[in-house]
């Protein structure tokens, strides 16, 4: 690290200096408390007594250390930090690799050299998956799925879980699992967005080395590994960063902008030391532990003062999001940068260079509020909210949008995904599987909280684990077989994934019958079409038409009203033909039946006039001699 760097917020490799590094002759360490009046070395290696391990500052740099040759990996550790109003703390190490476990506080020496990846082929051909399809199963690393063997938590370990996670996210069809942030926080019911450890793995889980594993695991089987980060706000905890050296080193003096509305401290990023902090985190995992993506918690607090547009932009929060982001697509050019942002600011996702701040995707939280809030409606006061559902089309190309039905809208009391659903126990799983046909056929990638896949309706809780033995009960089955070949059906076919920020792949046919509440539309890539039908009335329609402008015959490929879902739907399986005549402005007519509540995926065949005449032709002698299904 070039220390100039540092000082003034250019820095990305902070970690290599900083911290406890174990070398040939013992382990140095080095912190930055510029205001302390004397700093101890205190450990397992000297009885936790620090006479005999005063740091040295650097030549008045506000940098300490000292080389320590009685310690080693696998000890414990903390800085005795000697205030200057003669307050002296016991501080964990700002730059630890591993720590106690929780309410234990010490730090712990980490060599993170003892793995090695073996995820080269991966490595070499991940990409941002903007051509890709991406599925992203939202997994909290301790209520997944409970671990047996551990009586006091039930947590499983790292490499543990991974080993029963990949295989069940390959089989239901994802591609990455995001994990809620794995670095060292406190307080279990924060889910870890209340920080104390920005470069250590939590203990809960285990090792720095178990969660290599952990992703090497993962990457091995082809799937991606996204971490959620929290650039925003620090706990206050006396032990962590908060006023580390008996002065605002990491946070705000002022406390109307020190403290967050969680209780937490902000981030003050005018400070070059605090941004290179920061910036060498995020490239620390990416670069130590290979993820793929990082999630940026919570970017509208960053953006503007407290969150809230009428303070003001934070100008210097901007500023160090833009040459982060910049500077990691640099370092990473595969790597994933995803924002969590609530706020309808400009140019998220687009590029540094053109005024963008940098991110490679949004989460577009206004189209999960509009449709979650729209499936709350009853089907005859939807006609009355009829352009809810279609608004998102209005601005999807103004981002690099991702559509999440993330942990944050199962928990609190906001009821989980199935429960929004209108309607009774049958109806809400009929609600459910058109939902997530919308969904996932709305251009978009996708992300899906733990659970959701099996309609759990207990809120989530992060003492226990998913409602597996919901699994026991057909509805819940069903809904799981349908997510399951739904998500399959996305992530194999090129119309609903390729090119899907570019307007072409996208078309509405019908987006005016209000009356009926039904909307069809079509994805498209290259020679691969795909129309999609969404009827949001419980009423049935035996005849629904809607034009298309080629004649094309249409085959039906997915619906969750069928019955190997669970839906009552057991017509005969016919190909759609065009009718005689066009419709509205179109040239060609289609009439289809719709279930009531149902959603209906046809694929489009496009045939010369010639086999369509004869398609036609045996069609009609069917009609008179027989079904053809």
């Amino acid at each position: 690290m070039v220390l100039h760097d540092f000082y003034i917020g250019k820095a990305f490799d902070a970690y290599t200096y900083f911290g406890a590094h174990p070398t040939d002759d013992g382990v140095m360490f080095r912190v930055y408390a510029p205001n302390a009046k004397k700093i101890e070395l205190i450990g397992e290696f000297n009885d936790w007594d620090g006479s005999e391990h005063e740091m040295i500052q650097d030549r008045r740099s506000g940098i300490y250390e000292i080389l320590c040759n009685e310690a080693e990996p696998g000890m414990m550790y903390k800085y005795r930090i000697y205030q200057k109003d003669g307050i002296v703390l016991d501080r964990f190490d700002p730059y630890g690799f591993g720590s106690e476990l929780r309410p234990n506080t010490a730090s712990i020496i980490v060599d993170m050299d003892a793995y090695t990846f073996r995820d080269e082929e991966w490595m070499a051909n991940r990409s941002k998956n903007f051509d890709k399809p991406m599925n992203i199963y939202e997994v909290h690393a301790g209520s997944w799925q409970n671990n047996p063997d551990d009586e006091v938590n039930g947590w499983y370990h790292y490499d543990d879980l991974a080993r029963r996670l990949v295989s069940y996210v390959k089989k239901e069809g994802y591609t990455h699992v995001e994990f809620l942030p794995l670095t060292e926080h406190p307080s279990d019911q924060s889910w870890g967005y209340q920080v104390s450890g920005y470069y250590c793995p939590t203990s809960r889980y285990g090792t720095a080395t178990e969660l290599k594993e952990m992703i090497d695991i993962f990457h091995r089987e082809g799937i991606g590994v996204i971490l959620d980060f929290v650039p925003v706000h620090f706990i206050t905890d006396n032990y962590a960063l908060s006023r580390f050296d008996g002065t605002a080193l990491y946070e705000y003096a002022d406390p109307d902008k020190g403290y967050s509305e969680w209780g937490t401290c902000n981030f003050n990023y005018y400070r070059g030391e605090v941004r290179s902090f920061l910036q060498s985190s995020a490239n620390y995992w990416l670069s130590e532990y290979h993820f793929d993506g990082i999630r940026m918690d919570a970017i509208s607090n960053a953006i503007y003062w407290q969150g809230d547009s009428f303070n003001g932009i934070n100008e210097g929060a901007l500023k160090f999001i833009k040459e982060m982001n910049k500077g990691l697509n640099e370092l990473h050019p595969t790597a994933m940068l995803i924002a969590e942002d609530s706020t309808n600011f400009p140019k998220v996702t687009a590029p540094v260079e053109y005024d963008g701040l940098g991110f490679d995707y949004k989460w577009d939280m206004g189209w999960m509020n509009d449709t979650l809030d729209y499936f709350r409606i009853s089907p005859y006061d939807r006609k009355f909210h009829y352009n809810k559902l279609s608004f998102s089309m209005m601005y999807f190309y103004k981002e690099n949008y991702l559509l999440p039905f993330s942990h944050d809208e199962v928990v609190h009391g906001k009821a989980t995904i199935l429960q929004k659903m209108w309607g009774d126990y049958d109806v809400k799983f009929q609600q459910a599987k058109t939902l997530y046909t919308y969904m996932y056929t709305h251009p978009g990638k996708k992300l899906n909280f733990m659970g959701n896949e099996i309609g759990q309706f207990r809120e989530w809780d992060e003492t226990r684990e998913c409602d597996w033995l919901l699994l026991d009960y057909p509805k819940h089955r069903d809904l799981q077989r349908f997510l399951k070949d739904l998500s399959n059906l996305y992530t194999h076919e090129p119309a609903f994934y390729c090119s899907e920020y570019d307007q072409a792949s996208f078309r509405w046919i019908e987006v005016e019958a209000v009356e009926e509440r039904v909307y069809v539309y079509e994805r498209m890539h290259g020679k691969d079409h795909f129309i999609v039908v969404l009827n949001m009335s419980d009423t049935h329609y035996d005849e629904f038409s809607f034009g298309y402008d080629h004649p094309v015959r249409l085959l039906e490929v997915l619906s969750g009203e069928r019955k190997e879902y669970g839906g009552y739907y057991d017509g005969a399986c016919m190909d759609i033909l065009p009718d005689e005549g066009g419709f509205k402005w179109w040239k060609n007519k289609y009439t289809i039946p719709i279930p009531a509540l149902a959603a209906v995926i046809y694929k489009v065949d496009f045939l010369p006039d010639s086999a369509l005449q004869q398609i036609v032709g045996e069609s009609k002698m069917m009609e008179q001699y027989g079904d053809r299904c």
